[in-house]
C-alpha cells in the first residue's frame, strides 16, 4: 500500500512539475529545444517512474527503523541547508561540505569525506563554470 501512496503522491508531483514547465515564457530568441524541453524531460521520466509504483507495488516494502529514518531526515536538511548557504558561501564552498557530509553519512571515513568533498566540488566547478561556462553562485572569494 505504501509504494501505491508514494507512487499517486509523484505522479501527481509530476503532473504539477509539467504543468509549470508548460508557464514557462519563452522569449522570442530562444534556441530551437527552448527552455520548456527538458523540465518536460524530468516530468515523463518522473511519471513513468510513479506509474511502475502504481502498478507494480512491493508486496511487503521494509521501512527504516527510526533512527535510519532521522538519519534520512537530517540529509534532506542538509539539502535545504546547501540551498540556501548557496547564494552567501557560493557554490564551491556550499558544494564540498553537503557533499563531504553526504559521503561521510554514506559510510566514507571522515578524512576520505573531505577530500571527496572538496574532488567533487572543483569536479564539478571546473565542468560548468570554466567548460561550459555557465554562471554558479559566486561567493565571498570570488568563486
Amino acid at each position: 500500500m505504501s509504494d501505491r501512496i508514494f507512487g499517486g503522491i509523484g505522479l501527481l508531483l509530476a503532473i504539477f512539475f509539467a504543468w509549470q514547465a508548460s508557464v514557462i515564457q519563452e522569449s522570442f530568441l530562444s534556441d530551437v529545444v527552448g527552455p520548456k524541453v527538458f523540465p518536460y524531460i524530468i516530468a515523463a521520466v518522473m511519471a513513468a517512474s510513479c506509474l511502475y509504483f502504481l502498478l507494480k507495488p512491493d508486496p511487503e516494502p521494509s521501512w527504516p527503523r527510526a533512527g535510519r529514518l532521522a538519519e534520512i531526515a537530517l540529509a534532506a536538511l542538509v539539502m535545504i541547508a546547501y540551498a540556501l548557504a548557496l547564494p552567501e558561501v557560493g557554490f564551491v564552498a556550499a558544494t564540498a561540505v553537503a557533499s563531504g557530509y553526504l559521503t561521510w553519512r554514506l559510510g566514507s571515513k571522515p578524512l576520505q569525506s573531505v577530500v571527496i568533498g572538496v574532488c567533487t566540488s572543483a569536479g564539478i566547478y571546473v565542468i560548468f563554470r570554466m567548460v561550459l561556462g555557465l554562471s554558479l553562485a559566486r561567493g565571498p572569494w570570488g568563486f
